[in-house]
This record gives C-alpha cells, structure tokens and sequence, in this order.
C-alpha cells in the first residue's frame, strides 16, 4: 500500500497560480478517494502555513471550491467535503494524470532526456516523495 501523499503541495515555478493549484489538488484528492464526503480540509491558516502561501490564496482556493459546490464552509467549523456529483472513475483519472504529464513528457523530451531517463527521473521524485510522507529525509539524485 502507498503512503499517504502530503495533503498540499505548491509549485512555486508553475505556471499555474497557486491558488489553482490547490483547487486542482482538493479534486484529485476527492478523485482519488483521500478526502471522503464530510471530511474536513485544514484551515486557511494552516494550510497557508504548510505550503508557504498567503492566506488570501488559500482563502481564495476555499471560496472557489464553495461556489462550485465541492466544500461547503459552516461557521465556526472548518470546510466539509460535500458529496460529489459524479465519482471519477479510473480510466478518467488515469486520463486527468495524461493531461498533467503530457508537457512534462514534452519538456523532458525537448531537454534531451531519452525514455529510461525519463522513467529514472519519475522513479526518483516518487522516491522523493514517498520519503516526505513517510517522514524520512531522501536528498534529489544529482545533487
């Protein structure tokens, strides 16, 4: 059985905004089955905390999340997990995870990396973070 992944995880050179990145990352916990209907996320705080984010971010992601009926915020308590809609099944999370890695495959491609590095790359951050959520300090190959 895998360990658990660390709940956030920022990127902070991407592209994409911080807070969509926490948005996309609460969907792929739900796909995923990490966070359950009624299961409750971190607050603003803490989440801004662990990820090094401002909180205006992390509240930002929250209210999204809330306007399009994935979390619902009761007062004084933190934000639920609503049930969703429709579960996603494994073909389309394999397919949502495709998207994700289609560019990453681009750029490791456009950076000269053949396909056994490639998959030596892949093997090292799973390592990496497999590691962090374990507790246990694994230093990046190549460094």
């Amino acid at each position: 059985m895998l360990p658990e992944p660390p709940l956030f995880d920022i990127a902070p050179d991407s592209d994409v905004p911080r807070y969509r990145q926490l948005i996309d990352q609460v969907y792929a916990l739900i796909a995923g089955g990490h966070l359950q209907p009624g299961d409750r996320l971190p607050s603003v705080r803490q989440v801004a905390r662990l990820v090094a984010v401002n909180p205006m971010t992390v509240s930002k992601a929250y209210a999204r999340l809330e306007a399009n009926g994935t979390v619902r915020r009761v007062r004084g308590q933190a934000m639920r997990v609503l049930e969703p809609t429709s579960k996603a099944t494994y073909p389309q999370r394999q397919e949502q995870f495709r998207r994700l890695i289609r560019p990453a495959i681009h750029r490791a491609q456009q950076l000269g990396l053949n396909d056994d590095q490639l998959i030596e790359v892949v093997r090292s951050v799973l390592q990496e973070q497999t590691a962090r959520a374990t507790g246990l300090d694994v230093p990046p190959k190549g460094l």
